[in-house]
């Protein structure tokens, strides 16, 4: 049995994520600036995710993912000082955060690995997500680097989805005509779900990546690669 802690334990993937690793029998810890979900071994309730934010967790820990992210969509000349600061601080410091914060016991692990998430917007470019695109850029940075750093005794990757229906984009997906929209604009036709994401991370996490480590896996119904005449 592994010991995985996840940091935005409440978002509809990381629950999703938490249930497929009871099932096959892991335990499963939750840190959150919300209220215990119930989907958890344990869980912890933070202020915030960053430096000296995270709680001291008396485990074995196996592995790590952090949920954390935004979704502030607006044009360029709008974004301000703290737009971009709230994003940045929330994904990519809170991710190194959540890292630092676990490391030492992590690195004991014989099967250690760590999950970011990411975004399509970074790969591709998109109108009004220069703010979440740059937060989450520096994350896919952080992967590699770490990947590098701590090879070959902890595995990093990362996870880039296209929009997925989960509370975090309830505005974007909020009537019936944006969610036709929202599919329309994917290749495969469809809008992700916390369960497409899951088994990404599952996967990463599990003993069927131990040959993968530095990646962003692209889970977007093409979003990334293909444009459709």
């Amino acid at each position: 049995m592994a010991t995985y802690i996840f940091a935005g334990a409440s978002s509809g993937m990381a629950m999703q994520a938490a249930t497929l690793l009871q099932e096959q029998g892991h335990k499963v810890i939750g840190v959150s600036t919300k209220e215990d979900t119930g989907n958890y071994n344990q869980w912890y309730k933070v202020q915030e995710y960053g430096f000296g934010a995270f709680p001291a967790i008396d485990a074995e820990i196996d592995g790590l993912v952090y949920f954390p992210g935004t979704i502030n969509l607006k044009p360029f000349h709008r974004i301000n000082e703290n737009d971009f600061t709230t994003d940045f601080t929330i994904s990519a410091l809170g991710a190194a955060a959540f890292v630092q914060a676990y490391l030492p016991q992590l690195k004991k692990s014989a099967i250690a690995s760590i999950v970011f998430i990411s975004t399509v917007a970074v790969g591709t470019g998109m109108p009004f997500h220069a703010s979440v695109a740059m937060a989450k850029g520096a994350v896919e940075g952080l992967t590699r680097s770490l990947a590098a750093e701590y090879a070959p005794k902890v595995r990093v990757n990362c996870v880039a989805p296209s929009l997925t229906d989960t509370p975090l984009a309830g505005r974007l997906l909020a009537s019936e005509d944006k969610m036709e929209a929202a599919k329309n604009r994917n290749p495969l036709k469809k809008i992700g779900t916390p369960n497409d994401l899951a088994q990404a991370i599952t996967f990463l996490l599990g003993a069927n990546a131990a040959w993968v480590t530095g990646q962003v896996l692209a889970v977007d119904g093409g979003m990334n690669k293909l444009r459709l005449l």
